[in-house]
């Protein structure tokens, strides 16, 4: 499944990496951070995105907080989220987004890392039904639950693509397992 869901995603121009553990995924974020020189990073409160971004430099990561405003996260250098399943059939991330500011690191920022374990991987929405449905029916739960496929993308009427004109210009799967 790491393979087909590498492949759809890759299609519609989002980027895997494959790491064996999460001390390479860490190095793996470190190095694409210097790489791109990302200098503000936000990130979703979650123990993984905590781990992967343990090694970055002191400052760089901000835990998103509930006073943060869109436009000051619109500045952020690139996002580090927690999805909840990946959907290997469609390359597609779901993230359960309990806060505004959860949902707005997935859209704002112009890059957006996911952080997931090969764990995480189902055939398709419906296999992933039983994992998602006791978060989705609980009531004590706030939020909703986004897909991201791929970096954002649109076209003119001239059928020209343009990436990032919605969304992240540019996603990354950092799939540990």
């Amino acid at each position: 499944m790491a393979e087909q869901f590498a492949r759809e995603l890759t299609t519609v121009q989002g980027e895997v990496i494959r790491c064996a553990t999460m001390q390479d995924a860490r190095r793996q974020l470190s190095e694409l951070a210097a790489q791109s020189q990302w200098t503000s990073i936000g990130a979703m409160d979650r123990a993984m995105v905590r781990e992967a971004t343990a090694d970055l430099p002191p400052g760089v990561v901000r835990t998103a907080a509930a006073d943060w405003q869109p436009k000051q996260m619109a500045e952020l250098s690139a996002s580090v989220i927690e999805p909840e399943v990946l959907l290997t059939d469609t390359g597609s991330c779901l993230i359960a987004c309990g806060t505004a500011q959860d949902r707005l690191l997935c859209y704002l920022p112009p890059a957006c890392v996911v952080i997931a374990r090969i764990n995480q991987l189902a055939e398709h929405l419906p296999a992933a039904w039983l994992s998602i449905a006791p978060r989705a029916a609980d009531p004590a739960l706030r939020g909703e639950f986004v897909i991201v496929t791929g970096p954002s993308r649109t076209a003119d009427i001239e059928k020209i693509l343009i990436l990032g004109v919605h969304g992240p210009k540019r996603l990354v799967v950092i799939l540990v397992g």
